[in-house]
């Protein structure tokens, strides 16, 4: 597919977000020109050129046997028992892969928290609200 194609083609993050009138950047980047190991979410920071603090990743854990939904910097570690606190639950884990892609329908590095197949309870670190602007994945990780 050339690149201008990709580029166009809309996935289920930003048709959900366009039907919400949500106001929506697209910031494109080599994600292999940059990781050197850093991980998705800092690679795509340090890729785009802003602060870690404002890139959110999307994770996946179980709380009490049901999928949710963590949305943290990239910058910062996800606490399980916070995870499950926040959501009046007693115990979280976190899911393995391929569990994570097939809930969301996404490929992890490119998991968004919006558009995911099902609806999933969902967290956002407190953190979001120090910002104007968030950065999370809403198109997808070339492969």
């Amino acid at each position: 597919m050339n690149d201008r194609r990709r580029a166009s083609a809309a996935t289920p993050a930003l048709v959900h977000l366009a039907k919400a009138g949500v106001p929506v950047i697209i910031h494109e980047f080599d994600p292999g020109a940059s990781d050197a190991g850093l991980g998705y979410g800092r690679a795509a920071a340090v890729a785009l050129g802003v602060d870690e603090h404002i890139v959110f990743k999307t994770l996946l854990a179980s709380v009490d046997g049901a999928p949710t939904v963590a949305v943290v910097p990239v910058a910062g570690n996800l606490s399980l028992k916070d995870l499950a606190a926040a959501t009046g639950g007693k115990r979280a884990s976190m899911l393995d892969v391929a569990t994570a892609q097939r809930i969301t329908g996404y490929v992890v590095g490119g998991i968004s928290p919006f558009g995911q197949r099902k609806r999933l309870p969902t967290v956002l670190d407190d953190s979001a609200l120090e910002h104007a602007t968030l950065l999370v994945s809403a198109r997808r990780r070339w492969l």
